[in-house]
């Protein structure tokens, strides 16, 4: 097992790209190229962000870390659009809504404490 593994942001990331690939297997083919595609990459950048930057220097971790952070937030919009064009349900945008806010603070607090360790 890989370090990265054993992280709960890590498992958590994996678990939000899941359950967007399960979301937009619903949706229509007219939003293949564009939203879905798009929020899939976003969503999967999480993880594969915090896999890679974990075998990195502190240094790159750190700021692997941030464009994993910053993966969040792109996801935000998306779901805002699909959201508006009901795509999502008022309680799937607020499930996504909220674990990709916890995921944001979990990246902070282990950016943080990788910055802490000698």
């Amino acid at each position: 097992m890989f370090r990265f593994e054993e992280l709960d942001v890590y498992q958590k990331a994996l678990e939000v790209g899941k359950l967007v690939f399960e979301a937009t297997e619903k949706w229509s083919r007219d939003y293949a190229f564009n939203l879905t595609d798009q929020i899939r990459r976003s969503s999967l950048s999480i993880s594969l962000n915090i896999a890679e930057g974990s075998s990195r220097s502190k240094a790159d971790f750190r700021r692997f870390l941030d464009i994993a952070r910053g993966s969040c937030y792109e996801c935000i919009p998306i779901l805002q659009i699909a959201h508006q064009r009901s795509l999502f349900s008022d309680e799937q945008f607020e499930e996504f809504h909220s674990r990709l806010t916890e995921l944001s603070r979990m990246l902070s607090g282990l950016k943080k404490s990788v910055l802490s360790m000698n």
